[in-house]
């Protein structure tokens, strides 16, 4: 069976099928309820096959030379007026239907001080020239390319105007079967959600929150690349320095049966976070980064050769980009690329037609750490599965601001970064389906990751120890399961509500700032508020920022596929957090009005 070439005629620029095939029939249905906020199916659909090693014999035609869209007209330029906010939109969570509330919100609308603003320049380019892949590049395949589908431009030059027909509808919160994880039967209880979301109790609780930074005090709005740790990881860290330090698996004395103890309930407690399965199938790294080189170097090295394919999405970070073209420079791979809209959002019909019989795995992003995006990840491993292709999952970003249930998502790896969840930094985990980890080779080699050694063989550990050799982060995993226990206190699904009220707040107030750009309007967000001033550099913007005491962003966010698809290279990148305010925003809004300009 093939899948009829894209026609021209498409309104977003891309094409549409001639002839309705089943796997656009497929995500047709999906995406559907992906946008309507309904609930997909959990797990695999019915009648898909399970995921296996040999590939399908479906073909797909090759993609060809894409026109460019023109450049979206830059955002008005708004006076400066009062910002009123967004009444927060019911949200269906368990136990009935729920409107977040803002214990901190201000009684009356935050008003904009009169300030005189002279002429915006118009919106300039980046500096460099930039594209998302040369014809003639690939990633180590000498003869293939680095291919983005039929149809799909290269990067365009300008920003898309956004904020005022952006309406996001935050559809994680809606999804039942993903809040929350179900622990297995016999697990430790997650502490007792506290009754309501009270945000002044949970600032209270971070100790960096309270200081002064250049006379003012400290608003932490850089919270995509790291989060600040409440005071409980804090003192769970010292006191097993203080007390229970030893190393683990290995002792029979006191300190160190604390130590292994501490170590595994914490290896429980990242089960239970993402609703896994079994303790097993969950693997303690250095972060996110090194969990996705785990997976390409141990699945990529058993199933990935010349001339196979490998799926990412324009949208991720490096993280998840490097390490799959050193696999590709290993083994003569190809690297295809699931293209964005300018709003932002993946085109799931172009997966689609790069989802081919060479295809042996697709790594895409949670949620994009440069502009927010929440990809319909669901709908993205039912199809990769119907043709028995894997899925791995960066969650550095959902993790600190989504519910997440792997086994409800069906994903067959998941990956995330302790620090970027109010943990430790230097530890992360990956989620690995057992029938995978089975059968995969080890890492790394080394102490602890064997049963027996000799001259002649190595007998190695089955999961997850197989790959954990030497000495781990033990206060780094400690640290991580009381960040999880303090995320359970406080309550998964209240953190979403009150996160999707604040972004819909932001979202507001920055549109009143005069020539602002916002890079990223997806109607599906989560946290992330990227923008941009022509005619001010991103740097200048961040350093105006941080002598009022706010900590932004500026730069491109190791992403730097997804910000040149814009025309741009760097952006300013606000990101929220649960600790964060409506005052937090106002202030923010306040100093951007009072930037300097030419």
């Amino acid at each position: 069976m093939s899948i009829p070439r894209l026609d021209s005629e498409s309104a977003s620029g891309f094409s549409k099928p001639e002839s309705e095939s089943p796997e656009t029939a497929i995500i047709k249905k999906l995406a559907a309820e992906f946008f309507a906020g309904r609930t997909p199916p959990t797990g695999s659909p019915s009648g898909f096959p399970s995921v296996h090693e040999e590939p399908v014999t479906t073909r797909f035609p090759e993609p060809s030379a894409a026109p460019s869209l023109p450049a979206a007209e830059p955002l008005s330029v708004a006076s400066p007026a009062a910002v009123v906010p967004p009444s927060p939109s019911a949200i269906t969570l368990p136990g009935g239907e729920v409107t977040p509330k803002v214990a901190d919100a201000p009684a009356t609308p935050f008003v904009v001080p009169p300030v005189h603003e002279p002429t915006v320049s118009e919106p300039s380019v980046a500096e460099t020239p930039s594209q998302f892949a040369q014809d003639d590049f690939a990633f180590g395949a000498p003869s293939g390319k680095c291919l983005l589908p039929d149809g799909a431009r290269k990067s365009g030059t300008g920003c898309p105007s956004g904020f005022e027909d952006a309406t996001p509808s935050y559809y994680f919160v809606n999804q039942s079967d993903i809040l929350g994880s179900h622990p297995a039967a016999g697990a430790p209880k997650s502490p007792t959600p506290l009754s309501a979301f009270d945000v002044s109790s949970v600032r209270a609780d971070f100790p960096a929150l309270h200081q002064e930074v250049n006379g003012h005090p400290l608003i932490f709005l850089d919270n995509a690349a790291t989060t600040q740790k409440p005071q409980a990881v804090i003192d769970a860290t010292s006191h097993f320095y203080a007390k229970d330090n030893s190393n683990i698996h290995r002792a029979a004395y006191a300190l160190a049966e604390r130590a292994t103890a501490a170590f595994e309930s914490g290896r429980e407690k990242v089960r239970e976070f993402l609703g896994a399965a079994d303790k097993h199938e969950i693997i303690f790294v250095r972060g996110t980064t090194e969990g996705i080189n785990l997976v390409a170097q141990t699945y990529g090295r058993k199933h990935i050769g010349q001339g196979d394919e490998i799926i990412l999405t324009e949208l991720e970070h490096h993280a998840n980009i490097v390490p799959w073209q050193l696999l590709a420079e290993q083994t003569g791979a190809v690297i295809k690329v699931i293209p964005i809209n300018d709003r932002g959002e993946l085109i799931l019909d172009e997966f689609v037609r790069l989802l081919g019989p060479k295809t042996k795995i697709v790594s895409v992003a949670h949620v994009s750490n440069s502009l927010g995006t929440v990809n319909p990840v669901e709908t993205i491993i039912q199809i990769a599965h119907g043709r028995g292709v894997p899925v791995l999952v960066d969650g550095a970003q959902s993790t600190p601001h989504l519910p997440v249930n792997v086994q409800a998502l069906d994903a067959d790896f998941y990956v995330f970064s302790g620090h970027k969840v109010f943990g430790p930094t230097g530890i992360g985990a990956v989620y690995g389906k057992t029938q995978w980890l089975e059968t995969l080779p080890p890492y790394q080699g080394g102490g602890h990751m064997i049963r027996d050694v000799r001259f002649e063989k190595t007998v190695f550990q089955h999961p997850p120890e197989k790959f954990e050799a030497g000495t781990p982060d033990i206060a780094g995993v400690v640290g991580l399961g009381s960040a999880i226990d303090y995320l359970f206190k406080v309550g998964i699904p209240s953190i979403a509500a009150y996160e999707h009220s604040l972004l819909e707040y932001a979202t507001s107030a920055l549109s009143t700032i005069p020539g602002l750009q916002p890079i990223g309007t997806a109607t599906n967000k989560a946290s992330v508020l990227s923008f941009v001033i022509p005619g001010i550099p991103n740097e200048n913007i961040a350093k105006h920022l941080d002598r009022h005491g706010i900590a932004v962003r500026a730069g491109h966010h190791c992403a730097l596929p997804a910000i040149r698809h814009f025309g741009l290279e760097s952006s300013v990148r606000p990101s929220l957090a649960f600790y964060n305010t409506r005052e937090d925003v106002d202030t923010l809004v306040s100093v951007l009005h009072r930037l300097p300009r030419k």
